[in-house]
């Protein structure tokens, strides 16, 4: 009788001692930043992916600004402005249209004239500035790609999707983001076109900057 009153009583007084609180809030909350953090990573590096590829379909043009490198042959390294009609002056290659060829096309055209003096040349060319001032509008819009900006005054945010068709019906607009590169710093600026369209906040649609990207992903339902 007295074993069973004292281990009534051990297992009252285990009930009492007050046990410690888990917090599951915090992990889920880190977790949940995490898989957020992933996503807007993923994100920007669509967005960079498809610029890239819209550059690589980029038609050279009168005013562009382009380096050229050799490879192992670093005294023919050349930075030049396309002229007027369309050409540059290269070492060994002389006078050369490379107006209207893409950058993959110019390489090829370069290697070639080279060929001739130089054994298999690779060549490089990047495009430092465009002449025609132009920013890319990318993801879920109807019409893709680059859009040239108005010279007589400045574009925004809102105004360049609608020259892309508008969004598509698969498109989060209030994910837009604008990437853009300014004195070597890459940025990653979110629009929320609902502040825009439904709320009137005129100061959410900010100005556009030359070879700036605006992308609009998918909505995840």
């Amino acid at each position: 009788m007295k074993i069973g009153v004292s281990l009534a009583l051990l297992i009252l007084a285990a009930g009492c001692i007050p046990r410690p609180t888990v917090n599951n809030k915090q992990p889920a909350q880190q977790q949940a930043s995490a898989d957020q953090a992933a996503i807007e990573q993923r994100i920007i590096q669509t967005a960079q992916d498809l610029k890239n590829q819209s550059q690589v379909n980029y038609k050279i043009q009168a005013g562009d600004l382009i380096e050229i490198t050799v490879f192992k042959e670093t005294d023919m390294s050349r930075t030049a402005r396309i002229s007027g009609n369309g050409t540059i002056t290269f070492p060994l290659a002389g006078n050369l249209k490379l107006a209207d060829l893409s950058v993959p096309e110019a390489e090829s055209f370069l290697a070639e004239k080279l060929s001739e003096f130089l054994i298999k040349p690779q060549v490089t060319v990047l495009i430092k500035e465009y002449g025609n001032k132009q920013i890319y509008v990318l993801g879920e819009v109807k019409k893709p790609g680059s859009i040239q900006l108005p010279v007589e005054r400045r574009l925004t945010v809102l105004e360049a999707i609608t020259l892309a068709g508008g969004f598509t019906d698969l498109a989060a607009p209030d994910r837009t983001k604008v990437l853009r590169n300014a004195n070597g710093q890459n940025l990653n600026i979110p629009v929320e076109i609902s502040r825009i369209t439904k709320q009137g906040d005129k100061s959410a649609d900010i100005f556009l900057e030359p070879n700036d990207t605006v992308y609009i992903p998918q909505s995840f339902f």
